[in-house]
This record gives structure tokens, C-alpha cells and sequence, in this order.
């Protein structure tokens, strides 16, 4: 019988409440304690390797996800303002506009993580 081998090593990092939080909702996702979760995303992005070519694809992949995000927020706005019979005004549509490109890297950061298709830089 081959023994297991013996983890007596140790990283630690501090994070912020949403950091943590967000991290947490990553690991339950994945039926992982946060422990757990954290060792295999730290040994999946070493085995992947943090070339430049990596971080290169991973930016233009965040950004195409990044239009597509704050694409969908806007449309989904528009319809719902419609299917509710209401009318959008100039000012309102820039101001869906302006939300959405507020926060669309975040959320297609968020996104691309939970997927596993972008790597921490």
C-alpha cells in the first residue's frame, strides 16, 4: 500500500470580506472546503504555467466576455422596460449603458473564473 504524502506546508494570504466571500461561493460551488478549493486553483494555475502568451489570451478572452456581460445587462434592461410597457428615454438608456460598462470586467472576471477558463494573475 503506497502512503499518502504528507502536506506540512503552509500559505497564507490575507483577503478582503468580499474576496473571502466570493472565494467561499467558489469552493461551495465546487462541494470543496475553502481549503480544498484554494491548494487545487493554486496547483491548477502552476501547472498552467503564468507565460505571457497566457495572460495575453486570458485578457483578450475577459474582454470579449466583458462586451458580452454588459451587452446582456443592457438588453435584458430594455426588454424587461418593454415587456413592463414602459418607454426608455435617452437618458435612461445612457445610464443602463454607463452601469453596465461599470462593472462588466468584474463580472466577466467572476465569470470566466467560475468556469475555470481564466487563470489569477
Amino acid at each position: 500500500m503506497v502512503k499518502p504524502t504528507l502536506r506540512t506546508k503552509s500559505i497564507g494570504t490575507k483577503v478582503s470580506e468580499e474576496e473571502y466571500a466570493q472565494l467561499a461561493r467558489a469552493a461551495q460551488m465546487d462541494s470543496k472546503t475553502l481549503g480544498e478549493w484554494c491548494r487545487e486553483v493554486m496547483l491548477a494555475s502552476a501547472n498552467v504555467g503564468s507565460s505571457r502568451a497566457q495572460r495575453s489570451g486570458d485578457a483578450e478572452v475577459q474582454a470579449l466576455m466583458a462586451e458580452l456581460v454588459a451587452l446582456r445587462t443592457i438588453l435584458l434592461n430594455v426588454l424587461y422596460k418593454q415587456i413592463n410597457g414602459e418607454s426608455l428615454t435617452a437618458e435612461e438608456m445612457q445610464r443602463l449603458i454607463e452601469r453596465a460598462d461599470a462593472d462588466k470586467l468584474k463580472k466577466a472576471a467572476e465569470r470566466l473564473w467560475q468556469a475555470g477558463k481564466l487563470t489569477p494573475t
